[in-house]
């Protein structure tokens, strides 16, 4: 179980099995995730077939034997070595090398995927917490403001109503905590799905959800950009997509046979060495169907090169963009808006108390006040979201989104 609350003095000798870091989290995903021990035997499939295409062609013993009658057979031994031109073994290889190459680009995905999935479910657990907190802030405040209105009910100062509607108001605020309950218990099971079962069974997140993340610079973007896993795949598509049509060429060439052997009259007892060469005739088939097909696929990967990297940027701006504006909002209600709700709401509920407001008007202030909170922790939210896409669609290690603390 994931207990997410505030740090607490512990066993120094037990902080490790009790605490969990996001970098701690993202470590224990990335080893003990199954995807990734999938992707490590991928990685290892590719490399022997890159050994096997660099192999040479097995030699061929051919034996014949003439006339079954001992007296007038002749046995023959021969020895054939087929011999590649036109560069098939190097084109082979460079198949080979760009399959392995995208198995290591798939592999390094995997890895940011987790790490960017890791980071994102880590930060919706704080903000959950937050959010119980503010729906156990929520009833309180409404538990005030029902006593308020009783006190007054009690007095004579307002009529039974005022009361009414004070109790409605907490009723909705314990559903209210109900659900912010539920929903932290579902966030919590979604992170401990990614740490796995290596994790402890009870574990503290060491953090805070508006530890907000920095805005990149536009130009070291523009940099990193080209180093975008997403790209740098479409560009090893197009190699191996080149590769494979210079495989397809270099079959145009047809390859050559040495024979070398010998033969064995058994009535005269005579060896006579043979020396032979094979060659096939490209008269119909020269592979000229199979040639058109990979230099299509290579037309076509090149246009889809094109086309990542204009997704790309047009992701990674709007991200940037979406990034700043959280941040701007989030930095504007923690400043501005949330300090003067709650000062709202202070004066309303003790006007209420000395007779100057009605109820109506603490209610007004404290959904505003709700509302400046959940709005607060929606612009956190909305900032964490938008850096994890930018480190999905950024080089892993390209850039630093969390200033550096002992939480992160």
């Amino acid at each position: 179980m994931l207990v997410a609350r505030q740090p607490t003095n512990q066993d120094p000798n037990n902080d490790v099995n009790s605490r969990l870091s996001l970098r701690e989290a993202i470590r224990l995903a990335q080893q003990y995730h199954p995807d990734i021990a999938a992707a490590k035997r991928e990685i290892a499939a590719t490399e022997a077939s890159l050994r096997q295409a660099g192999l040479l062609r097995n030699p061929e013993l051919v034996a014949m034997m003439e006339d079954a009658r001992t007296e007038n057979r002749s046995t023959t031994w021969q020895l054939n070595q087929a011999i590649e031109l036109g560069g098939k073994r190097r084109a082979r290889l460079s198949v080979a090398e760009s399959g392995l190459n995208m198995a290591k680009i798939e592999f390094a995905m995997m890895v940011n995927e987790i790490r960017v999935t890791v980071t994102t479910r880590f930060n919706e657990v704080l903000i959950a917490q937050e959010r119980q907190r503010l729906a156990l802030t929520s009833l309180e405040l409404t538990q005030r403001a029902y006593s308020a209105a009783k006190k007054q009910v009690t007095v004579g100062k307002v009529a039974p109503l005022e009361e009414s509607k004070a109790r409605v108001a907490q009723s909705s605020a314990q559903l209210e905590l109900a659900k912010s309950e539920s929903e932290l218990v579902i966030a919590r099971q979604r992170l401990h799905s990614m740490i796995g079962n290596k994790a402890p069974s009870s574990i503290e997140l060491v953090g805070r959800f508006d530890t907000l993340p920095v805005v990149p610079d536009s130009l070291d973007v523009e940099k990193q950009m080209m180093q975008s896993p997403q790209i740098i795949k479409a560009k090893i598509e197009v190699e191996k997509r080149a590769a494979m049509a210079d495989v397809e060429r270099s079959k145009q060439i047809p390859d050559i046979t040495l024979s070398l052997g010998a033969k064995r009259e058994q009535l005269t007892g005579r060896q006579q060495p043979m020396i032979g060469v094979s060659i096939p005739i490209s008269l119909f088939d020269r592979n000229q169907g199979n040639v058109q097909e990979t230099i299509s696929r290579l037309d076509k990967a090149k246009d889809e090169l094109q086309s990542t990297q204009i997704r790309v940027r047009n992701e990674l701006m709007q991200a940037i963009q979406r990034l700043r504006f959280a941040i701007d909002e989030a930095q504007l209600s923690k400043a501005d808006v949330l300090p003067n709700a709650q000062n709202a709401f202070d004066l309303a509920l003790k006007g209420f108390e000395f007779g100057k407001f009605g109820f109506l008007d603490v209610l007004d202030a404290q959904r505003s006040l709700l509302a400046a909170k959940a709005q607060y922790l929606r612009s956190c939210g909305d900032a964490h979201l938008a850096a994890a896409d930018i480190q999905r669609l950024l080089n892993d290690q390209a850039f630093e989104f969390y200033p550096a603390t002992d939480s992160f």
